[in-house]
């Protein structure tokens, strides 16, 4: 029998962490999920919730570093951050950070939510994605995983015009592939 998972999940408040969190607690595989956020999150007995004020000063000696696994699920927009540098913080040098304080605690597990299209070569933002491939990857974790999802589509707490657009064009081309195939 495998023993209980503890997983750390990071950005547990956006649109794919709380998927994951909520996925995460109702795992009875997963022992202890630790989810840092900026605000509290509603109780449960599975979870550990430290608040984190500032995440460009995280606690490299906190406890809660020691678990088995991460899932990264950080990210914004250029708009909310309200500058590439910013953006940079929080989808590049923040998932980088997070990896090299679990793996020096002994994490050997972890999976970064990134996007579609990612490369070095790409533009700032997904630039951005790859140079965050590129670094988790290069700390060694015996298990890396990258998701690379197109549109999210997800209930969220600020309105993203442009998802919207891409999932109305999703929907109404699937909905013209259908009808050229006759289905």
């Amino acid at each position: 029998m495998n023993s209980p998972l503890h997983l750390l999940i990071v950005g547990a408040t956006g649109a794919v962490g709380r998927e994951v969190l909520a996925a995460a607690l109702a795992d009875r595989r997963i022992d202890e999920v630790v989810a840092p956020t900026r605000r509290a999150l509603a109780p449960h007995a599975k979870l550990l919730n430290p608040v984190v004020v500032d995440f460009t000063h995280l606690p490299a000696a906190a406890a809660w570093w020691q678990v088995d696994a991460v899932v990264c699920a950080l990210g914004t927009t250029i708009k909310a951050a309200g500058s590439q540098t910013a953006f940079a913080a929080v989808d590049r040098d923040l998932p980088i950070q997070v990896a090299k304080l679990a793996r020096d605690a002994g994490a050997t597990r972890y999976a970064l939510n990134s996007s579609l299209g990612a490369s070095l070569t790409g533009n700032f933002y997904l630039r951005t994605k790859a140079q965050s491939e590129t670094g988790i990857r290069g700390i060694g974790y015996p298990v890396f995983t990258i998701v690379r999802p197109s549109l999210i589509d997800a209930t969220r707490e600020q309105s993203r015009p442009g998802s919207h657009w891409g999932f109305s064009l999703r929907a109404c081309s699937n909905h013209l592939s259908r009808s050229a195939i006759g289905r």
